[in-house]
Parts: structure tokens; C-alpha cells; sequence
């Protein structure tokens, strides 16, 4: 499933990011890497994202949410 698709409140573990080497550069930067947990915190109509991710909050547009990829964190 996509960050885009993901259950509001739920918490997950990032796959994989399908992004431009920039953009997902400076995602990594932020602390948002493979195997991370972060938690969905709200959905905007406009299908960006606020997300939790370790202690930090970040805001992603629709476009960057739909290109990373995750599952249900155990």
C-alpha cells in the first residue's frame, strides 16, 4: 500500500520510496528511510499528508505520499 492509501491514525513501516534521487535524498535527510515507523496523522482532501516520523512531524504532498510504498508496522 502508499502512504497515500493509508489507514488515518494507523502505524507503519516505510518499504520503499520510488522517488527522484533529490527528492528522496532529502527525504532520507529528514529521518524517513527504509524500515522506519511513522505514524499518519491526517489527510488533507487535497491528498497531502501529515505524518509523525521519529518525534518530528512532516507534511507531504500527494504526489510524494502515492510514491512510498509500506506496510502495517508489528
Amino acid at each position: 500500500m502508499t502512504l497515500a492509501d493509508a489507514r488515518l491514525g494507523g502505524t507503519f513501516t516505510v518499504g520503499t520510496l520510488e522517488l527522484d534521487m533529490v527528492t528522496m535524498r532529502r527525504l532520507e535527510a529528514l529521518g524517513l528511510t527504509k524500515g522506519t515507523k511513522i505514524k499518519l496523522l491526517n489527510r488533507n482532501r487535497s491528498g497531502s499528508v501529515i505524518i509523525m516520523v521519529r518525534g518530528s512531524r512532516l507534511a507531504l504532498g500527494r504526489k510524494i505520499a502515492e510514491a512510498i510504498r509500506m506496510r502495517e508496522a508489528l
